[in-house]
């Protein structure tokens, strides 16, 4: 019996309970530190943008990676559900990746969210995560709700932690592609190391609004269409898409924040953007001095995205099917 706890405490990916699973990198500057991502959305395919996001962190820069995932009552992934279990993974975090849409998680899950910033862990924040929260009036927990009216916590964890809540579209999602334009004055910034300019992604623009203490990184440039070499809509000047900030916990210190209006599961086929969101994951680490041009970004085992659309979640798919280095992200019928 001894002899298989051991076999199990060697393996490098594992899955936990039923709406979570580990990668656990074992060489690279990430060892030892530990990354919790929770990504259930309705739209953009968090179900892959997620895990293939943390199999690079864990596989090539040896992470602990562990993916909080919504399911159905059956155990099968659902698109932006709220039935999610593992974020006690939280105590023992270095960075909370959140990639999510109007979630009522059960309370002992938010208690664990609560916990978290309110001792100042550093967050990475993706697209809806803006509107990450629905909660309603009588929770205990309706501050982080989007549109929060709680007093020194308006507008809930889009705006207070990550800078915006939801505004809107700026364009026509799903029509409209996006050029992700580098700011000029920030080409030097770390986190666009290795970043060339203009990628290309498929999640049509947001509209951002930068408050004083923003970096503003990256600006998105709607197109005309979803074609990637399509003209820029002229209607449509460059908007803010990529930011840091700093939140203020309850003790008043600040810690580091990175945001992206984008992440949708194809809008990661992009060299470029990609290469962006894991050297913003490493800033908001305090790991720059790991960021490097030919920092590796493969992607590791097969990874297909599926087109984001509210019914596009692939089905008959859990949590654990997604465990391993070479599982594909997803698994699809042929």
């Amino acid at each position: 019996m001894k002899k298989i706890f051991t076999l199990l405490a060697m393996l490098t990916v594992s899955a936990q309970a039923d709406t979570s699973i580990v990668y656990e990198g074992d060489s690279g500057p990430g060892v030892g530190k530990h990354i919790v991502f929770l990504a259930s959305d309705h739209e953009y395919r968090t179900e892959e943008t997620s895990p293939a996001l943390a199999r690079i962190l864990a596989k090539h820069h040896g992470f602990k990676c562990t993916v909080v995932f919504g399911v159905d009552k059956d155990g099968f992934i659902e698109a932006g559900s709220s039935n999610i279990s593992g974020l006690a993974a939280l105590k023992d975090a270095d960075l909370f990746f959140i990639f999510a849409r109007f979630l009522n998680p059960p309370a002992e899950e938010m208690a664990h969210i609560e916990a978290y910033l309110e001792r100042g862990g550093p967050v990475v924040g993706l697209r809806t995560s803006s509107h990450a929260f629905k909660i309603p009036k009588d929770s205990a927990y309706a501050q982080y709700d989007f549109k929060s009216k709680t007093e020194g916590y308006e507008n809930g964890f889009g705006h207070q932690i990550l800078g915006n809540t939801w505004v809107g579209h700026y364009g026509t999602n799903h029509k409209q592609g996006t050029r992700i334009q580098i700011v000029p004055e920030q080409k030097e910034h770390v986190i666009l190391s290795g970043v060339g300019d203009n990628a290309f992604t498929h999640a049509g623009a947001y509209v951002g609004k930068p408050g004083p203490d923003f970096t503003v990184l990256t600006n998105s440039q709607p197109l005309v269409t979803m074609d990637p070499t399509a003209d820029p809509d002229e209607s449509k000047p460059p908007m803010p898409s990529t930011w840091t900030r700093h939140y203020e916990d309850k003790d008043g210190d600040k810690h580091r924040v990175f945001h992206s209006t984008q992440g949708a599961s194809e809008d990661i086929l992009d060299e470029n953007y990609r290469r962006m969101i894991i050297n913003g994951t490493l800033w908001a680490l305090g790991m720059e001095d790991v960021i490097k041009p030919d920092l590796n970004i493969s992607f590791v085992g097969p990874y297909q995205p599926t087109t984001f659309s509210f019914d596009g979640c692939v089905q008959g798919v859990k949590p654990s099917d997604l465990a391993g280095w070479d599982s594909p992200i997803m698994p699809k019928d042929e």
